[in-house]
């Protein structure tokens, strides 16, 4: 038998699909990462990242995921016990904690919901109570993964700041930045995480540290041991364009074409088209007559969309129907959603006919799975995406 034509659909919350402009720019020959050329390219491409995070601070790159560079933050700022203030909102900041724990910090892990953000009010209240100023640093993930709830950051921040607390404000950002309005600078973050798999459209393998003046500072005094994450050796070769170690050289060119596809679209478009992508999706899964993880619509995700399976249903059998009869990917419930939902990604290189066929083999494999459900899901989406078409297409 012929194998039938392979037209994938990747909607998983990351890694997700690059443009062919990005994937053609990394399967350029590669350059010397000691030369003219590649140090012109890499102090172009620093700055524009700046941009990106919104910050005239430096941008530190690794070749890395996104683990490598929670590490890179962690370590570069911190000493051997000292006590972190870390937020429950999902896997993610669950795994963020358990690798703190493994380097030798202390972390108070305030309890959450996954369905939920980080509520700004008890960190208040723990920051308040520590009046010798025991906790170092606070982290918080943006945007949670796992269940598609995005955390109010400059309420986080503000928090700290009425405790009258010197903690640094660590946030991880790897399925918001360059989808979800972000500020590092105007936000006061001390470190910002982000890799390059999601909202830059670019492969997996690289990992970012947006540095704060005061977490620079606080880099001179920190004790944990670091070489290959040290901000210090990277900062100052990137002074004239290079790296002290061999870079993800063809990763940074597709990250090179990728900024400018971001740019030549505006960033003010690139976030009302994910929000328009989010609201589609949402409104799919309301006509189906199923539910959201993210409890409060002002914590919506514009990346991810959280689905709750009936409880009859796995969440994971329904996943494997819809892609071994449509050939599409949806993200997994994690952690303590497992088997229990299913994640719709919504985040980079996509477009109305991308998320609408999306929604289609959801709703023919919520059918196959004998789901109940209302058959009115994509017919809102559609309706959705044609009353929010932006005039200028």
């Amino acid at each position: 038998m012929n194998a039938p034509i392979r037209n994938h659909f990747l909607q998983i919350p990351g890694p997700t699909n690059s443009p062919h402009a990005v994937l053609q720019a990394s399967a350029r020959p590669t350059i010397d990462h000691r030369g003219s050329e590649f140090a012109e390219e890499t102090m172009g491409l620093l700055a524009d990242l700046k941009r990106i995070f919104g910050t005239t601070q430096p941008v530190v790159v690794y070749p890395c995921s996104g683990t490598g560079a929670w590490e890179a933050a962690l370590v570069n700022v911190l000493s051997p016990g000292d006590h972190i203030l870390a937020y429950e909102t999902g896997h993610f900041s669950s795994l963020w904690r358990e690798l703190a724990e493994r380097l030798g910090l202390v972390v108070d892990y305030v309890p959450g919901d996954w369905r939920s953000g980080v509520d700004a009010e008890r960190i208040f209240e723990r920051l308040s109570r520590d009046r010798t100023q025991k906790v170092k640093a606070v982290t918080v993930v943006h945007n949670e993964t796992s269940t598609g709830v995005t955390s109010d950051i400059p309420a986080v921040r503000s928090a700290i700041d009425a405790a009258g607390h010197s903690a640094l404000l660590l946030v991880d950002t790897i399925s918001s930045l360059g989808s979800i309005p972000y500020e590092h600078e105007g936000w006061k973050v001390d470190v910002t995480i982000a890799a390059s798999q999601k909202g830059l459209m670019v492969p997996p393998g690289l990992g970012f540290n947006a540095v704060s003046a005061k977490a620079l500072e606080a880099s001179q005094h920190a004790r944990l041991p670091r070489a290959y994450w040290s901000w210090r050796a990277i900062l100052a070769a990137n002074e004239d364009g290079f790296f002290p170690y061999t870079p993800a050289t063809n990763l940074l060119m597709a990250l090179r074409t990728a900024l400018n596809l971001l740019e030549g679209e505006g960033m003010a478009a690139v976030y009302a088209r994910h929000a328009r992508y989010a609201a589609a999706t949402r409104a799919a899964v309301e006509g189906w007559g199923l539910e959201v993880v993210c409890r409060n619509p002002k914590e919506y995700s514009h990346t991810l969309t959280g689905v709750v399976t009936p409880e009859q249903f796995h969440a994971d059998l329904v996943r494997q129907r819809i892609l071994q009869s449509f050939d599409m990917s949806l993200g997994a419930g994690l952690g303590r959603h497992a088997g229990k939902i299913f994640r719709i990604g919504h985040v980079g290189a996509m477009t109305d006919l991308t998320l609408a066929g999306a929604l289609c083999g959801i709703e023919m494999g919520l059918g196959l799975s004998s789901v109940p459900i209302k058959r009115a899901g994509v017919t809102a989406a559609l309706n959705y995406l044609e009353a929010t078409l932006p005039v200028d297409i």
